[in-house]
């Protein structure tokens, strides 16, 4: 009775040993993740919403504490606001067109037998592998007015009279900008939903073919709901960094937010309010409604797209 008394005492030793080491292996593998999300993310956030309660002439200890009042001539503040619905606009119009073009893309090479699909996914993809920069000035110069590829093409087919100043005129800017976000992200995403087209059985196709259902109709019935939870999640990113990716394009392309300032986004905004307006306070208050607004679209988003996950 004693011995067995004291094997029970040395496994639970052993038993609390091993959840110590667990635990400081954890801890090991946390702490330093934890540090770096604290000083690099949680506290330059947290700054910018105390920097934000300030009239700021830069960003040295003189400032002056004015409460919300940064917040109150935002909201009466029309450039701001012009900014918030451009920014709307490369949201909704962007997202909707690549997640459709990617979509369709990835369907049309997924079902098909191409002994250059390898090929076409590596061309799709190869906008990836340069930076918004880099796209940024090349669709610069294929919007040239004077000799860029797309005003040389249109005199080519003797369509001169559909020339305009593409990234100078109100009506072409913002369209001309979300070409080139969409060129961008296509390829990226259209790799995501082959991969996630692969994965579905087979058999499926088999049967609704032999049920004489077309390939249409097996898109929506079949390959749609099975491959809406990587879609849904695809949406939701793509949306929060349309966000980041907006600011690049619209610096690069229209560094002074495009005639009367039509192609100005809440970030090249922000912007130039502290670098160019020294105005670090209003700009701390504008990156706060950013912050805000970025996380509300996400549960809003995410919200909107969520369904019943089916499994197969």
């Amino acid at each position: 009775m004693l011995t067995a008394i004291k094997a029970k005492d040395g496994n639970l030793r052993a038993l609390r040993s091993r959840k110590k080491q667990r635990a400081g292996f954890i801890a090991v593998c946390t702490v330093p993740t934890v540090i770096l999300f604290t000083v690099f993310m949680l506290y330059p956030t947290a700054n910018v919403f105390y920097m934000s309660l300030f009239r700021m002439s830069s960003l040295s200890l003189n400032k002056e504490f004015i409460g919300l009042q940064n917040f109150q001539i935002l909201f009466r503040d029309e450039k701001f606001w012009q900014a918030f619905r451009n920014n709307l606009f490369f949201i909704v119009f962007v997202t909707a067109v690549t997640m459709t073009v990617s979509l369709f893309f990835a369907a049309l090479l997924a079902q098909t037998e191409l002994i250059e699909k390898p090929f076409y996914r590596t061309v799709f993809f190869f906008p990836n592998v340069l930076s918004l920069v880099v796209i940024g000035v090349l669709f610069v110069q294929i919007y040239d007015p004077t000799m860029g590829i797309l005003t040389s093409t249109l005199k080519t087919i003797h369509s001169e009279g559909l020339i305009h100043a593409w990234l100078g005129e109100k009506s072409t800017v913002r369209w001309c900008i979300s070409a080139a976000m969409i060129w961008q992200a296509v390829g990226y995403y259209m790799v995501m939903y082959m991969a996630g087209m692969d994965g579905i059985p087979k058999d499926l196709y088999e049967v609704a073919s032999m049920e004489g259902m077309g390939k249409f109709r097996q898109f929506f019935s079949i390959t749609l709901p099975l491959m809406w939870e990587i879609i849904r999640v695809t949406i939701v990113f793509f949306i929060i960094s349309t966000i980041n990716m907006s600011f690049v394009f619209v610096k690069v392309m229209t560094p002074t937010g495009g005639p009367s300032g039509q192609s100005e986004v809440l970030l090249t905004y922000m912007y130039k309010q502290a670098f160019t307006n020294s105005n670090f306070g209003y700009a701390m208050a504008v990156g706060v409604f950013v912050f805000l607004f970025s996380f509300v679209l996400a549960l809003i988003s995410n919200r909107l797209t969520s369904k019943e996950v089916i499994e197969y």
